[in-house]
C-alpha cells in the first residue's frame, strides 16, 4: 500500500490572501476565547516576525503595527479542505480531507501514471502551489507514516520495500507530535520525558499503556506502519472509470464533446467485461487552476451502447452549458467518465431485422434519457395503474426510469381521455333530483347536454375510511356543441343528502 500526505501548513491564511496581487506585510487570523483575543493562524510573513498562533492580537499588534488581521472563520476552512480533497481525486478516486490542514491520498497502483512517486510529489506541490498553498507532500507504505514525514521530517519518501527496522529507525527521529494525539496527551508525554517516537520504541508497551492509554500504542503501531490504517475516502471509488489527461486544457465544446465521446468507448468494454450497464454516469471535469466540474446523468435502462452514452452525455452537456454555462476557464487537463451505478444487464440478441417492439422499446428509452439529461430523470414520468377504488387515485405519476409500467387492468365502463387531478364543481339542473343533467355552467359557460350515458355508480372506499365520503353517479354527457364530459353527482338523494352537488371530473 502506498499512501500520499499533503500537508497545508497555511490553508487558513492561503484562502485569504492567494487571491490577492500583492501580500501584505504581515497577515494572520483571530478569534475569540473566554473574553481574548488570539491569533490563529500566520503567514509566512507574521511568522518570520516572531508572531505564533496563540499570541494575543494586543501584543501581536505591538510587535507589529503593520500587522493586517481577519476573523478565523473554520466553516471556509473545512469547505475548502473538502474541495481541495475534490481537486486531488485528480491523480487517485481515494482521497480524504486530513482535518484541519491535510489531505490524505491512497495512490496504490497510481504513482506510474505521472512518472514515479518523486514525480508524483513534485507534480501535487507544484499544482498546490500555482493555487498559492504552500504544501509539503509525502510518500509511505502507511498514512500515519506519510502524514507524520509531511509535518515533521524532510523526508519525502519511503520505500514500499522497506524493512521493519528502517521504518522503525526512520520514526524514531520524529518528535511525539508526530502520533497525532491531543495537546494534552503530548504533554504528558513530554513531562515524562518522551519527546522523540525512539523514545516510545524503547521502553516496555504494557507501562506505556497503563500510564498514556491503549490509543497511543495504537497510534504508535500506525506510525511504525505495524498496523493497518486505512484512510476514509470522501468519495466511494467507482468501479468503471475512464479518463483522459492533455498537458493543455481543453476549453472549446467540440473537443469536450470528443473527448467524452472517446471515453464513452473507453467505459463500454469495461462495462461489457463485467456484464453490466450504466445506470448513472458522472462526467468529472479537472480545471487547470484547481476547479472541479461534475455532471451526472442517469438511465433509464442498463446502458453500455458507446453512441448512445455519448448521445447521452451530450445532452447532459449541452443542458448545463445552458443553465449556467460549464465555465472552462484556462481549460480542463482532465476529464473522467464514471459509471457510479451500474446494473446486470445480457446483451440483445441480433437478428437480420429488427423486431418492431425492440425498435420501439429502444427509441423509448433513448427519449427518455435524452429528456432525462435535459429536465432531470426524476422529472421525466409515466402513469402507472394503481389499486385504488376512486378514479382519481387509481392513476399515478411515477419517475419513467423506475421500468416500465405494467398494463392497465381493462375497465368496466369507459373513461375519458383526460382526468382532472381534482374534480371541479359545477352549477347542474336536472329533471329530477337524481336524474341526469340538463344543463349545467362550468367555468361560467352553459352547456346545454343534448345526450348522455350512464349513471356509473361509484361507492366511497367505505372499508378504509369511516367517513369516505358520499356515494357518486356518473354520467358521460355531450353537449349542442359536441363537446364530451365526464359528470358525476355527489350523494344520494334522500339517503346520503338534500342537495346533491356536480362536478366535472374529465374530458373526452
Amino acid at each position: 500500500m502506498r499512501f500520499l500526505s499533503v500537508f497545508l501548513p497555511r490553508l487558513s491564511t492561503d484562502r485569504l490572501l492567494r487571491r490577492r496581487a500583492a501580500a501584505p506585510e504581515a497577515f494572520a487570523l483571530y478569534a475569540r476565547a473566554k473574553g481574548a483575543e488570539r491569533l490563529t493562524a500566520v503567514d509566512a510573513g507574521a511568522r518570520r516576525l516572531g508572531l505564533l498562533p496563540g499570541m494575543a492580537v494586543a501584543d501581536a499588534r505591538a510587535r507589529c503595527p503593520a500587522l493586517e488581521l481577519a476573523e478565523a472563520d473554520p466553516k471556509a476552512d473545512a469547505a475548502l479542505l473538502d474541495a481541495l480533497a475534490d481537486w486531488s481525486r485528480r491523480f487517485t478516486p481515494l482521497a480524504a480531507p486530513d482535518a484541519p490542514d491535510g489531505l490524505l491520498l491512497d495512490v496504490t497502483g497510481a504513482a506510474h501514471l505521472f512518472g514515479g512517486e518523486a514525480a508524483l510529489l513534485d507534480e501535487t506541490e507544484a499544482r498546490l502551489g500555482a493555487q498559492g498553498f504552500c504544501a509539503r507532500a509525502a510518500i509511505a507504505p502507511g498514512p500515519a507514516l506519510a502524514r507524520a514525514l509531511a509535518r515533521f521530517s524532510s523526508l519525502r519518501r519511503v520505500d514500499d520495500a522497506a524493512p521493519q527496522d528502517e521504518i522503525d529507525r526512520l520514526a524514531a527521529a520524529l518528535p511525539v507530535e508526530a502520533l497525532g494525539l491531543g495537546t494534552e496527551a503530548v504533554a504528558g508525554l513530554r513531562r515524562a520525558g518522551l519527546r522523540r517516537i525512539g523514545d516510545l520504541l524503547d521502553r516496555p508497551r504494557a507501562p506505556l499503556a497503563a500510564r498514556f492509554g491503549q490509543a497511543a500504542l495504537t497510534r504508535l503501531d500506525a506510525l511504525t506502519c505495524r498496523l493497518r490504517d486505512p484512510i476514509r475516502p470522501r468519495f466511494e471509488a467507482p468501479a468503471f472509470i475512464a479518463e483522459r489527461r492533455f498537458p493543455d486544457g481543453l476549453t472549446r465544446r467540440e473537443d469536450i464533446e470528443a473527448t467524452l465521446k472517446r471515453l464513452a468507448a473507453d467505459l463500454a468494454p469495461l462495462l461489457e467485461r463485467a456484464g453490466v450497464g450504466a445506470r448513472r454516469l458522472e462526467a468529472v471535469f479537472y480545471r487547470v487552476d484547481g476547479a472541479v466540474k461534475r455532471l451526472v446523468a442517469g438511465t433509464s435502462r442498463p446502458l453500455r451502447d458507446p453512441p448512445r452514452l455519448a448521445a447521452l452525455l451530450a445532452e447532459r452537456l449541452a443542458a448545463a452549458a445552458e443553465e449556467d454555462g460549464l465555465d472552462a476557464g484556462y481549460g480542463f487537463d482532465v476529464l473522467r467518465l464514471c459509471a457510479t451505478e451500474v446494473e446486470e444487464t445480457t446483451p440483445p440478441q441480433t437478428a437480420f431485422v429488427a423486431r418492431r417492439e425492440e425498435t420501439a422499446d429502444a427509441d423509448l428509452g433513448d427519449l427518455l434519457d435524452r429528456l432525462g439529461a435535459r429536465l432531470g430523470l426524476r422529472r421525466v414520468l409515466r402513469l402507472h395503474a394503481e389499486a385504488a377504488h376512486l378514479p382519481e387515485f387509481a392513476v399515478a405519476a411515477l419517475p419513467a426510469a423506475q421500468g416500465a409500467p405494467a398494463a392497465f387492468p381493462p375497465q368496466e365502463a369507459p373513461r375519458p381521455l383526460r382526468l382532472f387531478e381534482r374534480p371541479e364543481s359545477i352549477e347542474a339542473v336536472a329533471l329530477f333530483p337524481d336524474g341526469p343533467p340538463l344543463k349545467f355552467r362550468w367555468r361560467r359557460v352553459l352547456h346545454e347536454v343534448v345526450a348522455f350515458e350512464g349513471p356509473e355508480r361509484i361507492a366511497p372506499p367505505w372499508w378504509t375510511l369511516a367517513d369516505a365520503g358520499p356515494t357518486r353517479d356518473y354520467f358521460h354527457a355531450q353537449d349542442r356543441e359536441g363537446h364530451l364530459f365526464w359528470l358525476f353527482r355527489e350523494g344520494l338523494y334522500g339517503r346520503e343528502t338534500e342537495r346533491p352537488r356536480w362536478f366535472v371530473h374529465g374530458l373526452s
